[in-house]
């Protein structure tokens, strides 16, 4: 298949799917050349690997150019510098940057509400492949989107210009936003945050919308929309979906370091096994107990412990299983399990509502976020 075909193959998938349900963004979807954005080449994972590898697939292999239409995200970067063209053979190292799942994109900005006329501010430029959707339907000059790694910027700029585009492109902190550009209409992050900066919601005019995802160190996270208000806090709900996205690298949890005396502290029997977190919603209550909390297994004398830790403050618990029950041992400033274990056994009090009937309220940086009662 030639490009068009691609996209258009791609075009029909995504409305199949559901994904697209209006003719706008219909548009811009069979019109931006998803390829130009990964001219670089993409790592694919490698089957088998553990840890995960990953291979460079480059524009001369013949599986490069259905796989950018594929409908999947790629990934771009590995190790914060690593690109495609890097590499010969396999590299394991964590994801950096990558091109996000078309359907998602969309999706996203169907949830943005974006409108004729419209300002929007993108936080994380990544290949550019969703700004450059948006300036299709809205106009060059009314996207400005924020990358914090300057060769990625370089590339995205380079794939726009390709296909004719021409927004304002920023270097910077996109926690920051950008405050030239303000006020905007509308403001869309696509990395994952544990909290939502200021600047953001200083940047968006009363009434705007600001769209991001809500994520911890457990690594369950949730699609927001906030809608800002004239005293300048704002409020919104989760939009369901299980939406993932790397975090901001400013957001990225500091190194475990030694691990502390695990036989420390108190034991007591668990209310709750670390099992709970295997269901996506516990998790992501857990994590509003707990949002500064890593969880690693271990393996010690022969059995699996599970470790949530807060590197920061040293505080920790660590849960063990036999025989089908659970004990629990903490120490430090406070007891973390405990916490999890009233939060999550609140919210199943109130009848284990869904994310989506969260309620989110903003007037600092740290978002309160509460649910319905039975």
């Amino acid at each position: 298949m030639n490009d068009e075909e691609l996209r258009a193959q791609l075009v029909q998938r995504l409305t199949g799917d559901g994904h697209l349900r209006t003719g706008p963004w219909r548009e811009a979807v069979a019109a931006v050349p998803r390829h130009e954005f990964l001219r670089g080449g993409f790592f694919r994972q490698v089957d088998g690997s553990a840890p995960t590898a990953w291979a460079p697939v480059m524009p001369d292999d013949p599986r490069w150019p259905a796989a950018c239409y594929d409908g999947v995200s790629l990934v771009t970067q590995v190790a914060g510098t690593v690109v495609p063209w890097d590499v010969r053979g396999e590299i394991m190292r964590a994801p950096t940057s990558s091109s996000t799942m078309p359907g998602l994109v969309v999706r996203m900005l169907k949830d943005l509400r974006v409108d004729a006329g419209h300002r929007v501010l993108e936080i994380g430029t990544g290949t550019g492949y969703s700004t450059a959707l948006m300036c299709h339907r809205l106009g060059d000059g009314a996207v400005t989107s924020v990358e914090v790694d300057a060769d990625v910027s370089t590339r995205a700029r380079t794939a726009l210009g390709r296909c004719g585009f021409a927004p304002d492109l920023i270097v910077g902190d996109g926690l920051a936003g950008h405050g030239a550009g303000a006020p905007y209409d509308r403001v869309i992050a696509t990395c994952g945050l544990l909290t939502v900066p200021r600047a953001l919601i200083e940047q968006t005019r009363p009434g705007g919308i600001v769209l991001v995802t809500l994520c911890g160190w457990l690594y369950s996270s949730e699609l927001a929309r906030l809608t800002v208000h004239e005293d300048g806090t704002a409020s919104g709900r989760f939009l369901g979906g299980q939406v993932s996205f790397m975090l901001a690298r400013p957001h990225l949890p500091p190194p475990l370091g030694l691990l502390p005396d695990l036989d420390a502290g108190d034991e007591r029997p668990a209310v709750l096994g670390a099992d709970v977190i295997d269901d996506w919603t516990t998790r992501f209550v857990a994590q509003l107990a707990a949002p500064r909390a890593q969880y690693v297994t271990l393996t010690r004398d022969g059995r699996t412990e599970h470790l949530f830790l807060d590197a920061d403050t040293g505080t920790w618990a660590m849960l063990r299983e036999h025989d089908g029950r659970w004990t629990v041992r903490q120490n430090g400033p406070s007891r973390i399990w405990d916490t999890v274990e009233a939060h999550i056994t609140r919210w199943r009090g109130a009848g284990t509502p869904p994310l989506e009937r969260f309620e989110i309220t903003l007037t600092s940086e740290q978002p309160t976020i509460t649910w319905p009662d039975r």
